[in-house]
């Protein structure tokens, strides 16, 4: 099998971001940006679907944290375009991941065509000091640049780091899920189109 790995870079005024991944990994992780909560989060991303990530980012914190959490989901889902060869994939994916009140589902689908629904009724704006806010921004990108629809939804949730985290941690075993070889489709593209465009 062809390794699935990729390292894209984006260099701007705003960020200098460095993205590799292995999507047939073990959930190893090297993850520095100057926002831990977020690291926290990819970490999850990593450990629950099985993925190797090496991020590294330095952006313009000392104005906002909105470039450097955009321009990590942009660099992420390149890095996953240039990864992923469709051949054989299960290209859907969904996980429900529940913690204590909280409980969020994820679903994907790696079509070649960009799309979201986002749905966090957050219960606050923060936490700690990160805007809740750019969790989306952060997926957005993903979305536009790896080139998949992506369905988000917390469930239910009173505590804003569980909503969150229940996302990042489906997000991460559906995204397993969906990129995982299926033996019964080898060699074939899962698409009555014959293509999953690029």
């Amino acid at each position: 099998m062809t390794a699935r790995t990729a390292s894209v870079e984006r260099n701007t005024k705003e960020t200098q971001i460095s993205v590799s991944l292995n999507l047939d990994g073990t959930g190893e992780f090297s993850i520095s940006s100057g926002l831990p909560f977020l690291e926290h989060m990819l970490e999850q991303v990593a450990r629950h679907g099985l993925i190797d990530l090496d991020i590294k980012a330095k952006g313009d914190l000392e104005i906002d944290a909105h470039h450097t959490v955009e321009d990590l989901g942009i660099t992420l889902g390149q890095a996953f375009d240039k990864a992923l060869d469709k051949t054989g994939i299960r290209r859907y994916g969904h996980a429900y991941v529940p913690l204590d009140e909280a409980l969020s589902r994820v679903v994907i689908d790696f079509s070649g065509r960009p799309g979201m629904e986002y749905n966090i009724p957050f219960k606050r704006g923060t936490v700690g000091d990160f805007d809740v806010d750019l969790f989306f921004e952060f997926f957005q990108g993903f979305v536009n640049h790896a080139k998949v629809t992506l369905h988000i939804d917390n469930i239910r949730g009173s505590n804003a780091h569980h909503q969150i985290e229940t996302v990042f941690k489906a997000f991460g075993r559906a995204v397993r899920m969906a990129v995982e070889l299926d033996p019964r489709m080898d060699g074939v593209v899962p698409s009555t189109k014959g293509t999953l465009s690029k």
